[in-house]
């Protein structure tokens, strides 16, 4: 049998990028490599749970233009694997359980409106909003759960030292707002600030050099109680 090319069904692509260059300020990346890093390594050792960001999520098979891109998420029960883009029907139709946008002016008509209506419609459990420059967020940091198909906003608990936090049933974390406007993850069971890979550097190399000075100060007062000792 000849087939024609016209009975030939094109191979529909997904691209794994739009052609633009990221055009990302220095607090939203700061903060979208922040995110993603502390949760991959909070989950490093489950392997049915994948943390990713700025990743092309396609959520319709035959469809590529059904694509959103959420700047951090967390989908729960599937395999921990590198992808150069997220297809739900590739992944049992699981689609995020948690998205956190770190949004600014320029991208709250997205947030706020067509973003968060694909998360709502794809089932995403938790969503997310932080304003690193408090351009318009008020508190800057804000959290959605849904419920019947609607979000409905999550208690802000302020702390005595004015932190603010909200609790994420997702992740079993809270996501902190500290007085000077800096987002971070803190696990309750721990008791910690869950550090990026930078800051589990910085926070070592404290540790040394405070070890450090505290070693030359006994010498020297081992020096010194040597010295009254022979007078």
């Amino acid at each position: 049998m000849i087939i024609s090319h016209s009975q030939v069904s094109p191979q529909i692509e997904y691209p794994e990028e739009d052609g633009k260059p990221m055009a990302e300020s220095d607090p939203a990346r700061d903060y979208l490599i922040y995110t993603v890093e502390t949760l991959d390594i909070h989950f490093q050792n489950r392997q049915d749970i994948y943390v990713s960001g700025n990743l092309f999520i396609y959520y319709e098979e035959g469809k590529p233009e059904c694509v959103v891109s959420p700047d951090a998420f967390v989908v729960l029960g599937v395999e921990k694997r590198k992808r150069r883009s997220y297809k739900t029907w590739e992944e049992n139709d699981k689609a995020p359980n948690f998205v956190l946008e770190i949004t600014s002016r320029s991208t709250r008509s997205q947030d706020q409106g067509a973003k968060k209506g694909i998360y709502a419609f794809l089932g995403v459990s938790e969503y997310f909003q932080y304003d690193p420059t408090g351009d318009y967020l008020r508190p800057r940091l804000q959290g959605l759960r849904l419920r019947d198909g609607n979000y409905f906003p999550l208690e802000l608990t302020a702390l005595p030292d004015g932190t603010q936090t909200i609790w994420s049933e997702v992740l079993g974390l809270e996501l902190r707002l500290l007085p000077g406007g800096e987002l971070r993850f803190y696990n309750p069971a721990t008791g910690e600030l869950l550090l990026s890979h930078r800051e589990e550097a910085q926070a070592r190399q404290e540790e040394a050099q405070a070890r450090q000075a505290a070693e030359a100060r006994i010498a020297e007062l081992e020096a010194r109680l040597r010295s009254l000792e022979q007078q």
